[in-house]
């Protein structure tokens, strides 16, 4: 091979991704310590954060001047006359103090997703996942809500990781023709939210399991939408869904097997109108499945923490949802590797 050839193959994306570990627990990390948010108060020398975060001098300024070659920082000055303060997006996304803040998920993946990922080729041999239940633990949702305090950080981390995508739903989707929704699974009822702050004639339910209850109406009457949201309990395998114009999945359904997502979406079909929409957020896969890779990558997350949860293709749920009588079925991109399908009735 002539290595003086301008087009030579390189090996700088195979580095990139192979040690990309290495910048994932950094930026983790200091989600973790929560840096960002002691920075949304103003810029601190290194000597500061030091002390605010407990830290030994010895990688002070290779940890925080990675951040900042990362992006996730700014720097004036070097070193020990140094200053260091949020980049854009971090102040907006990474400050707990923030509504918009998506650390939730960024925690979650620190505390429990990334040790469980070095057991990936296990997971891949088995086909069982490799989560807390490899040690006796209680399945992952049972667990989380067994604890309150876990449970409504698990609530608040994915209600801001979802929120791009369902502002989108709500400005983007035609609701004129529809006047009531339920969204299953509904969790801190984040979607309903913002269908009902932006369509005004809008009535929503938001139904999840008796635990969520609570945090869900805390989060409604914040925002002063008592009038228009419903907090709905009962368990979506044991219950018949609310009957609603609208019925919608936010990242319900990758959670479980093809039975259940079939029933689910049986469920659904049967709690509808005719004419009426069944959405479901997720990070669809495309159909040629080479070009998303988070869907693929989240469909792996699927196999480390549930017995039988997958990822799927548009072309996937079209077949199931012709299977339960649906008419027809488009697809309507949304934030990032986020999609969502609609299905008539």
């Amino acid at each position: 091979m002539d290595i003086t050839n301008e087009n030579q193959i390189d090996p700088s994306k195979i580095m990139q991704i192979g040690m990309g570990f290495w910048a994932s627990k950094t930026l983790l990390t200091a989600v973790n310590m929560g840096l960002f948010t002691h920075l949304a108060f103003g810029a601190l020398s290194g000597e500061e954060i030091r002390n605010k975060l407990g830290l030994n001098p010895r990688s002070l300024f290779d940890f925080l001047d990675a951040l900042v070659a990362l992006g996730f920082l700014n720097r004036t000055g070097i070193k020990d006359s140094g200053s260091y303060s949020n980049s854009e997006d971090s102040d907006l996304f990474l400050d707990k103090n923030k509504p918009s803040y998506i650390g939730g998920i960024l925690e979650m993946s620190n505390n429990r997703l990334y040790p469980f990922w070095n057991d990936l080729e296990e997971g891949l041999k088995t086909g069982k996942p490799q989560n807390e239940t490899k040690n006796g633990g209680a399945p992952v949702f049972e667990a989380i809500y067994a604890n309150q305090d876990r449970l409504r950080e698990f609530i608040n981390g994915m209600g801001g990781a979802q929120a791009g995508s369902f502002i989108k739903l709500a400005h983007d989707f035609d609701f004129s023709k529809y006047n009531t929704l339920c969204d299953v699974g509904g969790s801190g009822a984040n979607l309903s939210i913002q269908i009902a702050n932006n369509n005004s004639h809008m009535k929503c339910i938001t139904f999840d399991l008796p635990p969520v209850g609570p945090i869900a109406q805390e989060n409604v009457d914040s925002i002063g939408l008592t009038d228009r949201i419903e907090v709905k309990s009962g368990d979506f395998f044991t219950d018949e869904l609310p009957q609603a114009d609208v019925i919608t999945m936010g990242n319900i359904l990758h959670d479980w097997g093809s039975i259940d997502k079939l029933m689910l979406i049986k469920k659904a079909y049967n709690s509808l109108p005719e004419g009426g929409a069944f959405i479901v957020v997720e990070n669809i896969i495309d159909d040629e499945r080479s070009k998303n890779a988070f869907g693929l990558l989240m469909s792996l997350n699927m196999a480390i923490e549930t017995d039988k949860g997958f990822d799927f293709t548009a072309s996937d749920f079209n077949q199931w949802a012709k299977e339960v009588g649906f008419s027809e079925t488009k697809v309507m991109p949304l934030a990032g590797p986020s999609s969502a399908i609609v299905a008539i009735k």
